[in-house]
């Protein structure tokens, strides 16, 4: 059974065939509706799905790996000699404590580089205890040079502290997305509002996933950074249905294209833009993240641009393969655009019968060419014999 998807697809296909062949980068660049989106939105649809699943079920099954500043503990940190690895590190903290910290990393690079340990909460003695045997296994040196025990320093961080600190983040997250709803409800009319908030959403679900899924740790730059790249998200979806609302202005009165066929058009012309924008937002974010890991190995910059860097993506992605498809399904369930779609399709394809049937003016004079092809009919004078009598 032929579909609207299909006819529309099809219809899209046969226009295509007639534009001149360009090169894949012409015709990025020119937009002239070659790459079909809104046509194969069943495919996306599916990978979208897949997305998800694999999101979802990684944040209900692995959670997530909250930092210090939400689950609270203590934090030992020392200068890093040349000789001492993280492992040394983890190996000393265990047999002093009875049970290994909840991470050891090495953060910075040099001279300035040292050596953090995140555990649990420790009371006054358990602090001693671990600065004498991390005292005697590495004997760290302070900013003058000596081996000292000061140069071993503790802080702590209350579970009230990080209780509250993921209350703020929660409630800075709630109002993000209602002052948004509001605004794409004002901006946009009640599909396309719909459309690009289920992306928004998309877009946090899967980030959160990837975090989940790879075991990064959770700090509050990691929510200023999912709010950041929340808006770079909306951002892209409005110019791309800003285009959407331009070209399907007045298309119910036409009977030449579908919505969804206008809807692709605009997603082809601004593609490149999208391209392009996304690009140049994760160039400086690979650099920061370059030098944050690579050189400085500052926590709250890696957090930052880890975020930012999955985030940027995912969005891109969303609001060029998710969002306007939605829209589009979303249009032709119910309402005008329905209707309208219905008839350009039953139109196209009855014309595509017609054109397809013989034209009986066209079989009248096939007819009449072969019977003048075959020669003299039944009841005809000879023609040659008439010519002799006149000689």
């Amino acid at each position: 059974m032929t579909t609207s998807e299909d006819l529309s697809l099809s219809d899209s296909s046969a226009d295509q065939a007639k534009l001149p062949r360009h090169s894949l980068l012409s015709r990025l660049y020119t937009g002239t509706g070659a790459f079909e989106v809104v046509g194969r939105r069943k495919f996306y649809y599916g990978l979208v799905g897949v997305i998800l699943l694999i999101s979802i079920a990684s944040i209900l099954i692995r959670g997530f790996t909250l930092g210090i500043d939400f689950e609270g503990g203590t934090r030992i940190q020392f200068p890093a000699a040349d000789n001492v690895t993280t492992e040394q590190v983890e190996q000393v903290y265990t047999e002093s404590m009875g049970e290994p910290p909840v991470s050891v990393q090495t953060v910075g690079s040099g001279s300035s580089a040292t050596i953090q340990i995140r555990s649990e909460a420790l009371d006054a003695r358990e602090v001693v205890v671990v600065q004498d045997a991390l005292y005697d296994a590495f004997q760290p040196e302070d900013k003058n040079g000596t081996p000292s025990k000061n140069a071993i320093s503790v802080a702590d961080v209350s579970e009230t502290w990080g209780s509250q600190i993921t209350q703020k983040a929660l409630i800075a997250l709630v109002v993000f997305l209602v002052i948004v709803s509001i605004y794409i409800g004002i901006r946009f009319e009640r599909d396309m509002a719909i459309a690009a908030i289920v992306a928004l959403f998309f877009d946090m679900i899967v980030t959160a996933g990837v975090y989940a899924l790879v075991g990064l740790e959770v700090t509050p730059a990691t929510v200023i950074g999912l709010l950041t790249i929340l808006g770079f998200s909306l951002y892209d979806t409005v110019v791309v249905f800003d285009k959407v609302e331009e070209n399907t202005r007045g298309v119910l009165h036409l009977t030449r294209r579908t919505y969804a066929e206008q809807a692709n058009l605009a997603v082809n012309q601004t593609l490149m833009r999208s391209i392009n924008t996304t690009v140049i937002s994760v160039l400086p974010v690979i650099g920061l993240l370059v030098v944050a890991v690579g050189l400085l190995g500052v926590g709250t910059l890696k957090d930052l641009a880890v975020v930012q860097l999955v985030g940027i993506i995912v969005g891109a992605f969303s609001s060029i393969f998710f969002a306007t498809p939605l829209l589009v399904s979303i249009k032709e369930r119910w309402g005008p655009v329905a209707a309208h779609t219905k008839k350009v399709l039953a139109r196209r394809e009855a014309r595509t019968e017609g054109a397809s049937a013989p034209a009986p003016a066209a079989e009248a004079s096939a007819v009449a060419s072969r019977v003048t092809a075959s020669g003299p009919q039944p009841g005809a004078r000879p023609t040659g014999k008439r010519d002799k009598k006149r000689r």
